[in-house]
Formats: structure tokens, C-alpha cells, sequence
């Protein structure tokens, strides 16, 4: 009998949770906090944008935005500037430290992910990578 999408999701879910939640946790130069490392990824993917517009992609307050982007601020890894189409708006940027912090933890994540996947069996390594269209058509879906 054929899985159900119902049992997919269930067997998925709890796993895919645990892989994001350890990949998150990697501790790289910075110790930056899971909100930091949130917020410096997306400037870094997304390009500058207000503090409004980080709170709505975060899902998160402006307030807790707001003590994110201050503690950000004050270690020298984002820039404050006017906005340039509304100068009454204040767009933030990465600076160069916050761009490499961003690097940084994304190869201490590709290690971290890397010695893991050394442990497994080459047709295991093999069926892991053919089911990433899979994943990826999945995730496209959500």
C-alpha cells in the first residue's frame, strides 16, 4: 500500500524540524543569538530593507525587531542609511563584518553538515541527493 500524504507529512516533519533546528544551532565566529543570524540572512539574501519590512519577513514584532537590529547595530554588523526613495524611512544594510559573519556561518553549516554525511554509506549519500528535486518541488509547494 502507498503512503498517504498524511503519513508523508508525519514521518517529514518532526525530521526535517530536527535537521533545520541542529543546522541553526552551529555555532560559528560571533555567537551570534538564532533571531541575529535570522535577520542577518535575510539583509544578506534580500538586500537592505526597513525594519518594518525585516519584523513582516521574520514574523516578529517590530519591538523584537527593533532590540535584534540595535544589538546588530552595535556590533558594527549592519548600517543604518535614509532609504533612498523615502528619507524619512531608515534602510539597513550589511556592512563588510556582517557579510562575512553570514559566510561564515554558512560554511561552519556546510561543515557541520558535511562530517555528518561522511558517516553515511555512498548509496545512502546517493539517494539523499536524488531526493533533492523532490524536497525542493516540496518546499516550492509551501
Amino acid at each position: 500500500m502507498e503512503p498517504t500524504p498524511q503519513e508523508v507529512a508525519a514521518a517529514l516533519r518532526p525530521v526535517l524540524g530536527q535537521l533545520y533546528r541542529r543546522l541553526r544551532q552551529t555555532k560559528a565566529s560571533g555567537e551570534l543569538t538564532l533571531s541575529e543570524s535570522s535577520a542577518l540572512s535575510r539583509l544578506e539574501r534580500h538586500g537592505p530593507a526597513t525594519g518594518a519590512e525585516l519584523a513582516k519577513l521574520e514574523q516578529v514584532s517590530p519591538q523584537s525587531i527593533g532590540a535584534t537590529l540595535q544589538a546588530l547595530q552595535s556590533k558594527g554588523l549592519i548600517s543604518r542609511a535614509p532609504d533612498p526613495n523615502d528619507g524619512r524611512r531608515v534602510s539597513l544594510s550589511l556592512t563588510g563584518a556582517g557579510r562575512e559573519t553570514v559566510q561564515s556561518k554558512r560554511a561552519a553549516r556546510t561543515v557541520q553538515l558535511t562530517r555528518a554525511l561522511a558517516t553515511l554509506s555512498d548509496e545512502e549519500r546517493a539517494r539523499l541527493l536524488a531526493a533533492v528535486p523532490l524536497l525542493e518541488r516540496l518546499s516550492e509547494q509551501l
